[in-house]
């Protein structure tokens, strides 16, 4: 984390969503695949979302170009009478298992057919590398925190770009255990800082009561 900064230095906000639950009945690994909406119950975890940023000085929305996150953001972005601006930088990793049925625990590890493509989880090998995920969500979310300088932001985005990003803000090793992460559906990961520098991280969860109520939620593929 970064160390002092000057008490005069303006002090920005960025809010970092993740989208709610997706109506995903072939249970796949979505990805950026297309026409993946939120479900009922992911549109509570918006709304959930937007009464937890109510009372906040949030001057931009900005989301991901795929459509779970423009829904989850269309609520907040209502509160405040803003527009949704759109950016593909904080759209979901590439993955080479998108549009199959896998996920963390099925026992894909163990198929050999997918050895060669799960050679190395460091990079990782079978999607997007971590450096370039990291990369590109931290200049999102400093041209979040430019746009609301001042004020706060809210991005909308998801699971694995948005714990990336706060392992590289924190310095940590980027490559991970995904069961291990702390973002959960909905979750809001807010960036504090102090002119272009991040001072804090906070972490919540607005809509885990929500979450409760779907049994695979917390394990939602296509994050």
């Amino acid at each position: 984390m970064p160390g002092e900064h000057s008490l005069t230095e303006t002090r920005t906000t960025v809010h970092v969503v993740r989208h709610g639950e997706v109506y995903n009945p072939a249970k796949i690994l979505y990805g950026r695949l297309p026409d993946f909406h939120l479900s009922e119950l992911g549109r509570q975890m918006a709304k959930a979302d937007a009464e937890a940023l109510a009372d906040r000085d949030v001057t931009h929305v900005v989301a991901s170009p795929l459509e779970r996150a423009q829904e989850t953001a269309e609520p907040i972005a209502a509160q405040y009478g803003l527009e949704i601006a759109k950016d593909t930088r904080l759209i979901e990793s590439s993955n080479f298992f998108e549009g199959k049925q896998v996920s963390v625990g099925d026992g894909a590890l163990r198929d050999p057919r997918n050895w060669w493509v799960l050679r190395n989880p460091v990079t990782p090998s079978w999607g997007e590398a971590y450096i370039v995920i990291a990369q590109r969500m931290f200049a999102a979310l400093q041209a979040a925190r430019v746009a609301a300088e001042g004020h706060e932001a809210v991005c909308v985005s998801h699971q694995l770009p948005i714990w990336t990003l706060r392992r590289y803000v924190e310095d940590k090793r980027l490559w991970h255990d995904p069961r291990r992460r702390q973002c959960g559906l909905a979750s809001i990961t807010s960036f504090r800082f102090e002119g272009a520098k991040v001072v804090g991280i906070d972490y919540r969860e607005p809509a885990a009561h929500l979450v409760a109520m779907s049994p695979g939620a917390r394990n939602a593929k296509g994050a």
